[in-house]
């Protein structure tokens, strides 16, 4: 082997080891399973015990209480200032409309029961019937999308986006029921 094609081998094997270790091999399989990510430029993230004003429904990031929500799924809507600290640890909140039915309700409930680092919960207020949402990125969805879902949480929880990725998602407040269908009439 010439010192040229060495020097080439050794090249293409730094750069794969680099591509590696930077999650170069980790978006998703179709880019346009994340088209209509809004991204938003989130000024503060101070804690606070004061209700917050948040400019989108669900919130995305900003100020939150000092305390997080503990991630799971839950059937009754948990408060925006605990969620945000939640998103601000790298978690991803996924809402849903109360009135969007109780068989997009469970299909949510299937798709994300057991995911690590996902908070789910009714959101009354929002306009959307499914919104996935991490620190700064937001995705609306006219129901439970389970590739769009699966690619967003791939792509956010525990990003880079978020200001403190990897902090606990548990030891916070609230308890998922143990039955996540509690209340439903299937």
């Amino acid at each position: 082997m010439r010192s040229s094609e060495r020097k080439s081998t050794v090249a293409l094997v730094l750069l794969a080891l680099v591509v590696g270790a930077c999650g170069g091999g980790s978006s998703p399989a179709d880019p346009a399973l994340l088209e209509g990510v809004e991204h938003l430029t989130i000024t503060s993230r101070e804690h606070t015990a004061a209700d917050v004003d948040y400019p989108t429904v669900p919130p995305a990031g900003g100020d939150h209480l000092v305390i997080w929500q503990n991630c799971g799924i839950y059937t009754v809507p948990v408060l925006d200032e605990a969620a945000v600290h939640s998103l601000e640890h790298g978690a991803v909140w996924v809402t849903y409309r109360p009135d969007v039915g109780v068989d997009h309700i469970v299909e949510l409930t299937e798709l994300l029961d057991g995911t690590s680092r996902v908070l789910v919960s009714p959101h009354p207020e929002q306009s959307t019937p499914v919104v996935v949402t991490a620190w700064g990125v937001r995705l609306e969805l006219d129901g439970p999308e389970g590739d769009r879902i699966n690619a967003f949480v791939d792509a956010y929880r525990d990003a880079k986006t978020a200001p403190e990725p990897g902090v606990a998602c548990d030891r916070g407040i609230g308890e998922p029921p143990a039955d996540p269908y509690a209340g439903l009439e299937r």
